[in-house]
């Protein structure tokens, strides 16, 4: 199996509550060691959105360093 034919995994957390979404923040703000965090607020109506996922996913596999979250604006409105 060639590195195209490999399957991507996936390093972007999605958040599914104001909870996770509490929790992911205190973490990166773990005891004043901050983490970078990047969000992709989407919604399955927005063509940008949809188009942007792919490339965010990219990022989130070469910049293991920082924190990748995913925020559907139709969800998780408590958050956006």
């Amino acid at each position: 199996m060639t590195s195209e034919q490999k399957p991507m995994q996936h390093r972007v957390a999605k958040v599914d509550s104001e909870i996770t979404w509490d929790m992911f923040l205190s973490q990166a703000n773990n005891h004043g060691l901050y983490i970078k965090v990047v969000v992709h607020f989407s919604a399955f109506w927005c063509m940008p959105s949809i188009a942007m996922k792919p490339f965010f996913e990219e990022l989130a596999l070469t910049h293991q360093d920082i924190l990748f979250l995913l925020v559907d604006v139709d969800e998780i409105k408590e958050v956006t």
